[in-house]
């Protein structure tokens, strides 16, 4: 049997570089090599070596900007390589998170409001991982909240909703099961995503089945709204029985500690079972 050319895309410049890295590692450990032919490529600075090996096929394991963005999506779209996840305008909307909203809004599928006044959360517009992100009890505190974020490019502050935090998946046509997570900090943040024991995550979720389906169907609508393909991860917050959309991660993380992995293993699939899926249904 030939195998398939697998090209291992990671790294990149964004603020997450280290969360790409990390990823890759574990995909390439976990890549049948009975299978494929593996290459990995740190972009963007290996970016010929990409070219001169001709792939079949790319497996984007990026986080951040210049991977969840299009860019490199469209890369690869002009040099004709297929690849893993959302395409070009999916993946542009969903890292865009005011374009993201005022998708959602025009879908009426609801998200926390827009505010200028404390209690809120401020982010960047642009990026993941809840890099740049701060909850802000004081107005006080405000202002300099929005300079610190600023660092990351544009700002948007949304109201501030204390509630239980849910993530659910898509993979093809198969909503996975919803995952709970409960942050040893105040949120989710960059440190509860990324190191071991910070968070504690719940798979399948310890809810009733009206709000599994309720989040499972969202799922599924905003996944449709982005125009999306192959798999995402749509994160949640839920307070007194309203649950509300926070975001779509178009490119979920892949480390030890992510979660759609471990969504997947709640389906009865595996981490090797979970790339030959993903890279099955880029493929098509």
């Amino acid at each position: 049997m030939t195998k398939i050319k697998v090209m291992v895309v990671m790294g990149g410049e964004s603020s997450e570089r280290e969360v790409s890295l990390s990823s890759g590692k574990t995909v390439l450990q976990n890549l049948d090599k009975n299978k494929y032919d593996i290459l990995a490529v740190d972009v963007p600075s290996e970016l010929s070596k990409m070219l001169k090996w001709k792939p079949d096929f790319a497996l984007i394991v990026l986080s951040g900007e210049g991977g969840e963005d299009g860019i490199i999506q469209g890369f690869l779209e002009v040099n004709e390589i297929r690849y893993s996840g959302c395409g070009v305008l999916a993946s542009a909307i969903g890292m865009d998170k005011m374009m993201f909203r005022k998708l959602m809004e025009a879908e009426g599928l609801p998200m926390a409001k827009l505010t200028n006044k404390a209690p809120c959360v401020v982010k960047p517009v642009n990026g993941g991982s809840s890099v740049g992100v701060k909850i802000v009890k004081d107005q006080k505190d405000l202002d300099g909240a929005i300079l610190e974020a600023k660092k990351y490019g544009e700002v948007m502050v949304e109201e501030y909703i204390k509630g239980r935090e849910f993530s659910c998946g898509i993979l093809g046509d198969l909503v996975l099961p919803v995952i709970e997570i409960i942050p040893k900090k105040e949120f989710f943040d960059y440190e509860a995503k990324y190191t071991t024991g910070m968070s504690e995550e719940i798979c399948p979720a310890g809810i009733d089945g009206e709000l599994r389906d309720q989040i499972q169907s969202l799922t599924m609508k905003v996944f449709k709204a982005i125009k999306g393909r192959g798999y995402a991860r749509v994160d949640f917050i839920v307070k007194d029985n309203q649950t509300y959309i926070l975001e779509i991660n178009t490119l979920p993380g892949m480390t030890p500690n992510s979660l759609l992995p471990k969504e997947a293993k709640a389906a009865g699939i595996s981490y090797p079972e979970l790339l030959d899926k993903m890279i099955e249904l880029g493929l098509k």
